[in-house]
């Protein structure tokens, strides 16, 4: 099949591959500009732009794929169909009509639940057992559209968005070529869904990250694997006498057995651990990344900072109190 391929981040790769192993035709693919990226703020490209590069394929970036020239400009290649996996731009009317065999998207979750641009993370977050990936044919309305294929995939307990987005990403190269070859044999009846039912995972901002000690530690303890590897769930400690010191945590688990009458007091150092009270219980930080350091395990950042029980970590970067 003649295929129109729009993604944008690593995600978004293995979909790609899987369509060129099957066999179908890749037309062009379209993915967004180069942005500043690291701390040398250099431009880099899409990960889909380098793997469709490799491949010798048409790559084609904009900031407006609705542009009316753009979609002219698609429009001329003549696609059967339109695949988009995590392109980070609103499809219009015009887009969405294009091809005879529809727009259909790669979403990473179990639709209705957990609609918008962070499915992944908000499973997580929100302490889901399981989660997914959905086929589903492309609406005018954020990511309404019917369901033509879904598959489901537990989460792990201790899984972090990272690590379940590699497992999301290779299941939906799956589905997609299983669903395509369902659709071009007239296998696939799509599904409409329950709208009622609808949650909805919105955009990642680094504030999201906020270890906000009056939560509970089953809480924060999802929110640490839920931010990895980005924006990363943080705190910050003040030392005596100097500066807060903002703190990434990598890996911390709750103990809801501990006592807990202080939100964001640190109730104990020992060998493996800094453990903070929360609203219910304690979080236990296992590993953790200080300013301008490596990560590392909490009892080698103790070894080095003079971390004492009553301190107090906050959730927002102030001098004192």
């Amino acid at each position: 099949m003649r295929i129109v391929y729009l993604g944008t981040p690593d995600l978004a790769v293995p979909p790609l591959e899987a369509l060129l192993a099957a066999g179908h035709d890749v037309a062009c693919v379209v993915t967004q500009p180069d942005r500043p990226s690291g701390r040398r703020r250099h431009l880099a490209p899409p990960a889909v732009k380098v793997a469709a590069i490799a491949h010798g394929l048409d790559v084609r970036q904009t900031d407006n794929v609705n542009d009316p020239a753009f979609v002219a400009g698609l429009a001329a290649l003549e696609p059967e169909m339109i695949v988009v996996a995590a392109f980070g731009q609103k499809l219009r009317k015009a887009l969405l009509a294009l091809p005879p065999r529809d727009c259909i998207n790669i979403h990473g979750s179990l639709l209705p639940r957990h609609r918008g641009a962070a499915p992944i993370a908000h499973a997580i977050l929100t302490g889901d057992a399981e989660t997914g990936v959905t086929i589903m044919k492309m609406a005018a309305r954020m990511d309404a559209g019917d369901i033509l294929s879904q598959q489901a995939i537990p989460i792990g307990p201790d899984e972090t968005t990272g690590q379940l987005t590699t497992r999301i990403a290779d299941l939906g190269a799956q589905l997609l070529v299983a669903t395509i070859a369902d659709l071009a044999a007239g296998r696939v009846h799509p599904i409409v869904q329950n709208h009622s039912q609808a949650t909805f995972a919105p955009s990642l901002s680094k504030a999201d990250g906020t270890l906000d000690w009056t939560r509970p530690a089953a809480y924060l303890a999802r929110l640490v694997r839920a931010m990895s590897p980005w924006p990363g769930a943080f705190t910050f400690w003040t030392p005596l006498g100097k500066h807060p010191l903002r703190i990434v945590v990598h890996r911390a688990e709750a103990n809801a057995e501990g006592q807990a009458s202080s939100p964001g007091r640190v109730a104990w150092t020992d060998a493996d651990c800094l453990a903070v009270e929360t609203a219910d219980g304690i979080l236990r930080i296992l590993t953790l990344q200080p300013a301008g350091k490596r990560s590392m395990p909490a009892a080698d950042f103790l070894r080095g900072h003079p971390v004492s029980a009553g301190d107090y970590l906050k959730w927002e970067e102030r001098v004192g109190g």
